[in-house]
């Protein structure tokens, strides 16, 4: 068996003890689709009507299913953004779940065994991103149950989940750093909270040109604005320009950095456990 071969066996069940663990514990899923469903339902319920009616020409160029007709307007706006955060929520149970591999001695017991080094963070990220694609499938169905509209094509449909899935195993990989960084679990569930932020000081939910001048050029530049833009664009059945071009960049950079930091940090850590 070549060192590739080992590698993708030992990494595929890595994967399947974490999707094991994930259908064993069903509620976890559901609780990390309850955040941005939640917000969903705020927005468009509490605060879309008022939205709504400021959007201008940002809104989607579908129809509505809601009474409301701002309201309906800000629910194709705000979707693309509550996607997004989606994602990013789902992926602090990566950070939590990687520090407490790190220090219940699940590691140790695994360090002891013929195992690549890369397979347990490869099982733990690629469970998150199934797990986020899930997530997403429920919340984009609670989104068009309450109305939501969009006149994407299939391929366009299936453009928005591979940039959506690409941006998952950007801020998975990051996530799971962060937990490696992190000395306990409480810690490393506060570390990433930031990224469940960084989507309100974005387009998501309302659109930069609203925003005073230096909290616009924050949000014009920081990786969530491209990203949500090119979802938006592809769910609005329209172009999506250089957002498509940024969004990529963004994903694959901070997948490389934070790949390489979280394998650095993994080896020094196992490095540092003693036998």
């Amino acid at each position: 068996m070549t060192s590739l071969t080992r590698t993708l066996a030992d990494s595929a069940t890595m994967l399947r003890r974490n999707l094991k663990y994930q259908l064993r514990y069903p509620s976890l899923t559901l609780m990390l689709a309850g955040l941005p469903i939640v917000f969903l339902l705020l927005f468009v319920y509490v605060f879309g009507g008022q939205l709504g009616a400021g959007l201008g020409g940002h809104g989607a160029a579908g129809g509505h299913g809601t009474a409301h007709p701002d309201r309906g307007a800000y629910l194709d706006y705000v979707v693309p953004g509550i996607l997004v955060m989606t994602v990013a929520s789902v992926a602090l149970g990566t950070a939590i779940s990687v520090a407490t591999d790190m220090t219940t001695g699940i590691i140790d017991r695994l360090r002891t065994m013929a195992i690549a080094r890369a397979a347990v963070l490869t099982g733990h990220v690629l469970g998150s991103v199934l797990q986020t694609l899930v997530i997403l499938v429920l919340v984009t169905g609670v989104s068009l149950a309450i109305g939501f509209r969009t006149s994407a094509s299939p391929l366009q449909w299936l453009a928005a989940a591979g940039a959506l899935a690409l941006f998952a195993f950007a801020l998975i990989w990051l996530s799971a750093a962060l937990g490696l960084a992190a000395r306990s679990v409480e810690t490393a569930s506060n570390t990433p909270m930031f990224l469940t932020l960084l989507p309100f000081l974005s387009s998501g939910f309302v659109p930069t040109a609203s925003m005073p001048a230096g909290l616009r050029q924050f949000a014009a530049y920081q990786p969530f604005t491209p990203v949500i833009q090119t979802i938006r664009g592809l769910l609005a059945g329209g172009p999506v320009g250089a957002h498509a071009v940024a969004a990529i960049a963004w994903s694959a950079g901070i997948a490389l950095v934070s790949y390489v930091w979280a394998v650095r940090l993994y080896n020094r850590r196992r490095a540092a456990t003693p036998n």
